[in-house]
C-alpha cells in the first residue's frame, strides 16, 4: 500500500512517516517546505535506515499534486499539509484559508482525478472552541474561535460534502489535543520556527538556555492552580493513531470524526515541574496576562479512539517531558546544525 504524506517533513509528520514505513507501508513525502526543514527528512532516513522518496510541491498546485499521482499509484492519503499559529492565522486570515482550506479542496479534487478516495486529515481539538464542560466528546457543539481553527473546521465539512457526493470515499478526521515530546532517540523532535507558540518548546527552550523565561499566560483561571489546564499527547501516540486509522480505513462507510487525546489534563506548572524533573533544569517563568481567546481547561473524552481505532495514549507526562528535553539538549538550535 503507497501513501502519500502531505506535510511528511514537519512535525507530527516525520513522526508518522516513520511508524508507516517500519510497519511496511511505502510512503511518499509531499511538502512545500514553508513550515518544516529537509533536514527532518535526513533524520527520519537516519531512524529508518532507507532512502525516503519526497517530492517537493505546494497543495494549492494542481500539477504539483497531478504529477505525483501520475508518476506513483497512491492508495491513502494522510494529509497534515496546513498552516498551524493560531496567532498568526489572525494577523493573516486570508493566507490560512488559501493555504489549508483552498489547498485541501485542491488535494481533494487532484486525488478524485485519480481514483484515490482515501484520506485520514489532521484535523484539530481548537473546532470545540470553548467547550462548557470537559471531557470533550466527538458530538459536542462545533465553534472555532479563530482563523486557524475555523479552517480545520471548514475542512472538516468540506470532506463531509465530498461523502454524500460519493460515498466510495473512506475519510477519516483526526482531532488532536496537544501534541508533545519525540522520537524517544532524540533525533527528531518539534523545531517552531521563531518564537513558539506551544507550551513545551518553550519550556524546552528555556530549559537548554535559549529563552531567558518561559511566560505563563495567566494565573487566574479556574484550575488548580489558576494556569491553563490542557490534554497534553506525546507526538508517537499521536503518530500510531494515524496508523490505527490506516489499517481500519476499508472498514469504515461513513466520515468517521475521533478525538485523540490521552484523557486527562495537566495545567502549565504542573508540566514545567514534570519538565524540570526530567531535564534536572530550572525552567524560570513570569506570569503574564491572559491571551485573548485562551480558555480555563480542554481535555479529551478518548473512549472512541479505542472502541473505533483500537487506540489509547500509552506515555504520560514523564516520557513526555523526558523526550522532549532529549530532543532539545541534543539539538538546541533544532534543526539548524
Amino acid at each position: 500500500m503507497k501513501v502519500l504524506v502531505t506535510g511528511g517533513a514537519g512535525y507530527i509528520g516525520s513522526h508518522t512517516v516513520v511508524l508507516l514505513i517500519e510497519a511496511g507501508y511505502e510512503v511518499l513525502v509531499f511538502d512545500n517546505f514553508c513550515n518544516a526543514s529537509r533536514e527532518s527528512i535526513r533524520r527520519v532516513e537516519k531512524i529508518i535506515n532507507k532512502p525516503i522518496e519526497v517530492v517537493e510541491g505546494d497543495i494549492r498546485n494542481r500539477e504539483d499534486l497531478r504529477a505525483v499521482f501520475e508518476k506513483h499509484k497512491i492508495d491513502a492519503v494522510i494529509h497534515f499539509a496546513g498552516l498551524k499559529a493560531v496567532g498568526e492565522s489572525v494577523e493573516l486570515p486570508l493566507k490560512y484559508y488559501d493555504n489549508n482550506v483552498n489547498g485541501s479542496a485542491v488535494l481533494c479534487e487532484v486525488m478524485a482525478e485519480y481514483n484515490c478516495k482515501s484520506i485520514i486529515f489532521s484535523s484539530s481539538a481548537t473546532v470545540y472552541g470553548d467547550p462548557h464542560t470537559t471531557p470533550i466528546l466527538e458530538n459536542f457543539p462545533l465553534f472555532a474561535t479563530n482563523p486557524y481553527g475555523r479552517s480545520k473546521l471548514m475542512v472538516e465539512e468540506i470532506l463531509r460534502d465530498v461523502y454524500v457526493s460519493d460515498n466510495e470515499w473512506k475519510i477519516v478526521l483526526l482531532r488532536y489535543f496537544n501534541p508533545v515530546g519525540a522520537h524517544a532517540s532524540g533525533t527528531i523532535g518539534e523545531d517552531p520556527n521563531g518564537i513558539p507558540n506551544n507550551l513545551m518548546p518553550f519550556i524546552a527552550q528555556t530549559a537548554v538556555g535559549k529563552r531567558e523565561y518561559l511566560s505563563v499566560f495567566g494565573d487566574d483561571y479556574d484550575t488548580k492552580d489558576g494556569t491553563g489546564v490542557r490534554d497534553y499527547i506525546h507526538v508517537v501516540d499521536l503518530a500510531k493513531g494515524h496508523l490505527n486509522a490506516l489499517e481500519r480505513l476499508e472498514n469504515f462507510s461513513e466520515v468517521m470524526t475521533v478525538n485523540l487525546g490521552a484523557g486527562k489534563g495537566y495545567s502549565v506548572l504542573e508540566m514545567v515541574t514534570a519538565f524540570e524533573k526530567a531535564s534536572g533544569k530550572k525552567v524560570p517563568y513570569k506570569i503574564a496576562s491572559r491571551r485573548a481567546g485562551d480558555i480555563a481547561t480542554c481535555f479529551a473524552d478518548p473512549s472512541y479512539a479505542k472502541e473505533l481505532l483500537g487506540w489509547e495514549a500509552t506515555l504520560g507526562i514523564d516520557e513526555m517531558c523526558r523526550d522532549g528535553w532529549h530532543w532539545q539538549s541534543q539539538n538546541p538550535s533544532g534543526y539548524n546544525i
